[in-house]
């Protein structure tokens, strides 16, 4: 044994009625009931008047100081517990003097099975032949009997210790399974907060985005007084951004309850109107929902910024599946930049490049040998 369980006290949880079963807790009750009253039966069942009040009264005495021992060695106050422990074996010996031996010899045993339960190992250890030198003087049995109730009492006291060590043990694991699980519910939830609010402000950043693009150019067309029909078509293109912006809402909503369509589905629709070619490598599987959304929104940014930086470009769209990741190569051929060309901050990229890092990824943008690149790596 090292020194720190030699001075260290019982664990606090393993005392505390609330942790404990009503099975157990019943079962000591009945117990020490049965124990008291056999006690005092046994005690006091021939005496008579004062004797009796006397015997009383010590027995009442006994019980509160039994009472403030266990409150006190609860607060793990050493000195003030050993102090009661010497009463309660004087007790024992008023007790004797009184003719009272089957209370004095329970009173010695109880405080040595209490001394071990209670105190610091090393306070027990030498507390426990203190109580027991006078139940060996004044016990009538002979000598290995009594040798053999001593090592018994020793062995109840350290058996009771081990199992409140024990339980104060499985509280704490208990305690700290709880906090665990709480700690766990909550970076969940906060986690899927998280991901619905950037569901949310990628579809809506993307349909937003897109609708300015048409916006901005009829006004400018409506600047350059372009004709009634010009000015129509960028109003009708604005109108559909707005109808597909509400659908992939809706599709947002239902990827957060688990229903999402293919991606490569996802891919096809998003470029029809682009013209666009759309290619798909490797052996098909279902991807993690958070790897399927980063596919989605980078495919729909880079989608975007050809259409407000190279409007008319052939644009290639290619979804590999390898093995432990998923690659979207999106590239266009190069056109004249757009009249749009100057709109937006740049921060869509760079949302997108941030997602792919927190999914262990990485999203590459810049120009190629003809138009621009952006692909990306997510694991799956």
């Amino acid at each position: 044994m090292n020194a720190d369980r030699w001075m260290r006290w019982p664990a606090r949880e393993s005392l505390i009625r609330e942790e404990q079963s009503q099975a157990r807790l019943w079962f000591v009750r009945v117990l020490r009931a049965v124990i008291a009253a056999s006690l005092l039966w046994n005690a006091f069942h021939n005496d008579r008047g004062w004797r009796l009040v006397a015997g009383v009264g010590l027995v009442l005495l006994c019980g509160g100081l039994a009472w403030a021992f266990l409150r006190i060695s609860f607060a793990q106050r050493l000195w003030p517990s050993a102090t009661l422990l010497v009463l309660l074996m004087g007790a024992g010996y008023a007790a004797q003097a009184g003719d009272w031996r089957v209370l004095a010899l329970a009173l010695w045993c109880s405080t040595a099975v209490l001394a071990l339960e209670r105190l610091p190992l090393l306070a027990g250890a030498a507390c426990v032949p203190v109580a027991m030198a006078p139940f060996a003087v004044y016990n009538n049995d002979n000598w290995l009997v009594t040798g053999l109730i001593l090592i018994g009492l020793a062995l109840a006291g350290y058996t009771l210790r081990l199992d409140a060590d024990a339980r104060g043990n499985a509280q704490r694991l208990l305690a700290q399974e709880r906090a665990a699980r709480a700690a766990e519910a909550e970076s969940a939830a906060l986690a899927e907060r998280a991901r619905i609010a950037r569901e949310i402000h990628d579809v809506l950043a993307h349909s937003l985005s897109a609708q300015l693009v048409h916006l901005e150019a009829a006004r400018l067309l409506i600047e350059g007084e372009a004709t009634r029909d010009q000015i129509l078509d960028r109003v009708v293109a604005a109108r559909s951004m707005a109808r597909e912006g509400l659908a992939e809402t809706r599709q947002a909503l239902s990827a957060l309850r688990g229903e999402m369509t293919p991606v490569e589905d996802f891919l096809r629709e998003l470029v029809a109107s682009d013209r666009a070619a759309v290619s798909v490598t490797g052996e098909r599987r279902a991807l993690p929902a958070e790897a399927s959304q980063a596919v989605r929104r980078v495919a729909q940014e880079a989608m975007t910024n050809v259409r407000k930086h190279a409007p008319g470009a052939k644009v290639f769209v290619r979804l590999a599946y390898e093995e432990g990741e998923v690659t979207l190569d999106i590239r266009d051929s190069g056109a004249p930049p757009g009249e749009l060309a100057a709109t937006g901050a740049g921060y869509g990229l760079l949302g997108m490049r941030e997602r792919a890092e927190l999914l262990g990824g990485s999203l590459t943008a810049g120009p190629g040998e003809e138009g621009f690149i952006v692909t990306l790596k997510v694991p799956t």
